[in-house]
């Protein structure tokens, strides 16, 4: 029982990972403006991201190389190869770096609702905790804090919603029928419940962490719960963000709660929103040097834990963060960029994903996907391409005036070069297993 929980725990990272502020943004801002009509976009997140983590630990496991190891074992020796490596830094890093202002100003903001402190000082504080946490001598020891916040992160939120009393019925309808609202904006929030959970770096996290001596049935379990209990958090987030009366912002959703529960509800609230950007804030710089680690560690080593190139990546990245977060940014609009940029590096991830788990030079004939994980991940795969094209939309809608996000054209246009590009990943997977799907 013990070591079922410690798998756990372990595997809590994950959840640690992609609950976040973005995470607590749009799910709080999605049930403000729709109730619970959206809880099936994170009942399928959640799902999605529990085949593509599998998948990565699964490979770890079976091979003893991590995902960025085998994504430069299949490109080696293509013309693509520096041009991929170089593709994977930039973004995850870039990405990790836009997610670490969002996670510590989100952490900020749970703090600010309790302590009457400069938000600068609080992100200096929050940034040396995370830098405290780094330095342990061992992922395990990290994984394990991570798993004990995420505890207390989802005792917060849960309880919040639970003491809401929701409307059983509802929730039910919410997670099991998928509804797409018909105003504009809804298309790209689902988008983003989607993408804020399945988070790129999060599969190198998780590949990196994997332990080749667990056995894959122990690896499901952990992970399975850990993941299903982050999603549960999420949807919780959702709830308590359906109370929220008119515009959404983090000053509306206390005052919701402070009207409906007393102010003792705020201060979970606020324990939960500190929990989650705190640990999010440690995670997206540990899953930098990870994925740097596992993409440029040659025969030589010189990538421990205790290396300057590895503690040089996640140290730039946490002060790339707290930098940014003690210039004033506001925390919205810079956990909304972060999840564009999610939004496009996801695509090329999850392919990477499924061309070197099909790849029998990397796993071996008879550790090849089987053909319901190829079609699981498959799905996963067109909803990650659709999420990318859409963000780019948005990017250029931003940009240009003239240009509706929200048009059907546009729409239509979207799903005619996610489903070629969809078509074409399928035809190299065909090519690489040599047109044998089944094992």
């Amino acid at each position: 029982m013990l070591k079922r929980l410690l798998n756990i725990l372990f595997w809590s990272v994950i959840s640690a990972a992609f609950i976040g502020p973005g995470t607590i943004t749009t799910a709080a801002k999605a049930g403000a403006e729709y109730g619970f009509s959206l809880l099936w976009a994170l009942v399928f997140s959640t799902i999605a991201c529990l085949v593509l983590q599998e998948a990565v630990a699964r490979l770890s496991i079976d091979t003893g190389v991590n995902l960025g190891q085998a994504i430069r074992s299949h490109f080696r020796g293509r013309k693509s190869f520096t041009l991929v490596l170089i593709l994977l830094v930039g973004a995850i890093i870039i990405g990790s770096a836009a997610y670490e202002t969002g996670n510590l100003l989100g952490a900020v903001a749970g703090l600010e609702i309790l302590l009457p402190v400069r938000s600068w000082l609080l992100v200096l504080v929050i940034g040396l905790f995370a830098a405290m946490a780094l330095f342990m001598p061992s992922l395990g020891n990290i994984a394990k804090l991570l798993g004990i916040i995420v505890a207390l992160m989802g005792i917060a939120f849960f309880t919040t919603a639970v003491l809401l009393k929701p409307s059983v019925g509802e929730i039910l309808k919410g997670s099991l029928v998928p509804f797409i609202p018909q105003s504009q904006g809804a298309g790209l929030l689902i988008l983003g419940l989607i993408g804020t959970t399945v988070v790129p770096y999060n599969l190198f996290l998780g590949s990196g962490m994997a332990d080749p001596s667990q056995a894959i049935k122990e690896m499901r379990f952990g992970l399975g719960i850990a993941v299903i209990l982050g999603g549960m958090i999420s949807m919780s987030v959702l709830i308590v963000g359906s109370y929220v009366n008119g515009i959404f912002s983090y000053d509306s959703l206390v005052s919701a709660l402070g009207n409906k529960l007393g102010s003792w509800a705020v201060v979970i609230f606020a324990i939960g929103m500190f929990a989650a950007g705190f640990s999010s804030a440690v995670t997206a710089p540990l899953a930098s040097a990870i994925t740097a680690k596992s993409l440029f560690e040659g025969n030589k080593g010189g990538w421990n834990l205790r290396s300057g190139k590895y503690m040089g990546v996640w140290l730039s990245v946490l002060l790339s963060g707290v930098i940014l977060g003690m210039a004033g940014l506001k925390p919205i609009p810079v956990i909304i960029m972060a999840q564009a940029l999610n939004g496009l590096i996801l695509p090329f991830i999850s392919i990477f994903l499924i061309m070197v788990i099909n790849n029998p030079r990397i796993m071996g004939d008879d550790k090849l996907n089987g053909l319901f994980s190829n079609i699981l991940m498959l799905a996963v795969v067109f909803v990650t391409i659709v999420l990318g094209l859409m963000n780019l939309m948005k990017a250029a809608a931003d940009i240009s005036d003239t240009l509706d996000i929200g048009s059907g054209n546009l729409l239509i246009v979207n799903l005619i070069i996610s489903s070629l590009v969809w078509l074409i990943v399928i035809y190299n997977v065909l090519r690489i297993r040599k047109l044998k799907l089944l094992r």
